[in-house]
């Protein structure tokens, strides 16, 4: 089984692109879906969350996300905890999904990590895709949100790679600032690469990428 890891700072298009390689017939997982699984009522993250930031928990027993996101806006410092708590119960429903696709016979699994980089998660996957547009694309896509201000934006970048950097460090990047079907398209070809024999003597370890020396 191949599995691409996916990412791309905020406003970039993983999602839409995600959903493209689910057309594609891949078996997908969706990082922040895995956060809202552990957010709701009964996740494995609401009672961590609870003790880290008082108060966050809903009526329902699930996590308050606003009720969470103000106390980090009033203490940034926040997000490391959070983060402590959070990281490996995401990980451990991506290894979980992972074992279930290879189970299944799956051939080809997407994980979409929006940290994957600043995570290490790199090391989990055996090729990287990386999603980007223009950085005024980026904003704009961002700014319409709802809820969203310039300051939180520029607080979500502070924490991410600069797309630049995750970009010279992907084996492949999908562009999503021209239409839907040129996004497609780029998933199609990434695919198409993945299937030829170059990519499978790589995978199997016969072949050096482009930027490794010879023996």
């Amino acid at each position: 089984m191949i599995v691409i890891g996916l990412t791309g700072s905020i406003g970039m298009g993983k999602s839409t692109v995600l959903g493209f390689f689910a057309d594609e017939g891949c078996a997908v997982w969706d990082a922040d879906a895995a956060v809202h699984r552990l957010y709701g009522p009964g996740g494995a993250a609401v009672a961590g969350v609870e003790v880290l930031f008082a108060g966050t928990t809903s009526p329902d027993g699930g996590v308050d996300r606003r009720a969470l996101a103000e106390c980090l806006r009033a203490a940034p410092e926040g997000f490391a905890k959070l983060e402590a708590l959070v990281h490996p119960l995401v990980r451990r429903d991506r290894a979980a999904f992972l074992a279930t696709a290879r189970d299944q016979g799956t051939e080809v699994a997407v994980v979409d990590v929006p940290l994957l980089f600043e995570t290490g998660a790199e090391a989990e996957v055996d090729v990287v895709v990386v999603v980007s547009a223009p950085a005024a694309i980026q904003r704009q896509r961002v700014l319409s949100r709802p809820g969203m201000s310039a300051a939180r934006f520029e607080q979500i970048l502070a924490r991410q790679m600069p797309d630049e950097d995750k970009r010279t460090r992907a084996d492949f990047v999908i562009a999503t600032d021209g239409t839907l079907e040129d996004s497609r398209a780029e998933v199609k070809a990434v695919l198409w690469r993945l299937s030829t024999p170059e990519w499978q003597a790589r995978r199997a370890g016969t072949l050096h990428r482009p930027d490794e020396p010879g023996e």
